[in-house]
């Protein structure tokens, strides 16, 4: 499916780059027809991590390829080379389909790919992104965004779901679930299931709702109301609420219910404990109320997230899904 320009420069992050070789290097077994002529390019030996790597090309490669990987850039308080920006930007305005993983996403804004546009990276940056590219609609709960032309990942292992989704549109669901198979891998995880983290609460001791959040994580279970809160905390709901949107950038009830998401994704990770009491124990009540607001936060199921998550720790006996 035309050939695919991995785009890598010092400061590139081993992982999200070896995830793209897997994915695009080399066809699975089952599929008969021309699969992708993968490129890596760059201008000389460049420093991925603590190797040394010599591209395949140089990065006037990427100017004529079909598709563009920009793989994630280690330090993204660094801005990434102009070289590269003007390469990725080229290869766009030349028709070329473009894809960062994880912080490469900083490369496409710098090259102003992401203007007006929604995006994602890591979790842990999608703050910088935002006050960095103001013209860009961060999106931080999804895996990846797929607006067209151009695409955005999160971290880690949300790189590998975008390859995945990528060879899905090339060349179908059933030759994306077979290199997912031979990845050992779930074959689709959608691109708006959330990543997997909770809401955000101030680092600070001395914070004035520290104590409470603390307070209200020990008693999840508990059916706390926004009044009980503000009780706790010695102020007006009112006050409560304006507090909560300075600290977490969201409401008292809806950072409860995160925490609630979050206790419930624990708990089916390491016990086996049934839907019905991990609701009880996280405060949801019944198994249908959990299942609603999990299906609705989390992207699956808490049946279907318990079987992934503890299957790939170890801990349960189910496989991966296989397709």
């Amino acid at each position: 499916m035309g050939t695919v320009a991995l785009a890598v420069t010092d400061g590139m992050m081993p992982f999200e780059l070896s995830v793209a070789y897997e994915v695009f290097g080399s066809a699975p077994p089952s599929v008969r027809g021309p699969w992708y002529d993968l490129a890596v390019c760059g201008s000389g030996a460049v420093r991925v991590g603590r190797f040394s790597l010599e591209p395949d090309e140089g990065l006037d490669r990427v100017r004529g390829a079909d598709t563009v990987i920009v793989p994630a850039w280690a330090d993204v308080d660094v801005a990434p080379p102009d070289e590269l920006v003007d390469t990725v930007r080229a290869a766009h305005e030349a028709g070329a389909r473009v894809a960062s993983l994880c912080t490469g996403a900083f490369v496409l804004a710098a090259a102003g790919l992401l203007d007006h546009k929604r995006a994602t990276t890591h979790w842990a940056h999608t703050d910088v992104l935002a006050e960095r590219y103001p013209q860009v609609e961060v999106d931080a709960d999804v895996l990846y965004v797929d607006s067209g032309s151009v695409l955005t990942s999160a971290g880690k292992a949300a790189a590998l779901d975008l390859c995945l989704h990528l060879v899905r549109l090339d060349h179908g669901s059933s030759t994306a679930n077979a290199v997912a198979r031979r990845l050992v891998v779930p074959p689709h995880r959608d691109g708006g299931q959330a990543q997997f983290v909770a809401t955000p609460v101030p680092a600070e001791a001395h914070h004035p709702l520290a104590a409470l959040f603390a307070w209200a994580v020990e008693r999840l279970d508990k059916p706390l109301t926004v009044e009980d809160l503000a009780r706790r905390a010695g102020m007006s709901s009112r006050q409560l609420t304006r507090q909560f949107r300075s600290a977490t950038g969201t409401t008292p009830l809806q950072w409860l219910l995160t925490q609630r998401i979050r206790r419930a994704q624990e708990l089916l990770e390491t016990t086996g404990d049934s839907v019905d009491a991990v609701a009880e124990a996280t405060g949801m009540g019944t198994a249908t109320t959990l299942r609603r607001h999990f299906n609705r936060t989390v992207g699956v199921p808490p049946d279907t997230y318990r079987r992934t998550f503890r299957a790939r720790s170890g801990t349960g006996r189910g496989a991966l899904p296989q397709g």
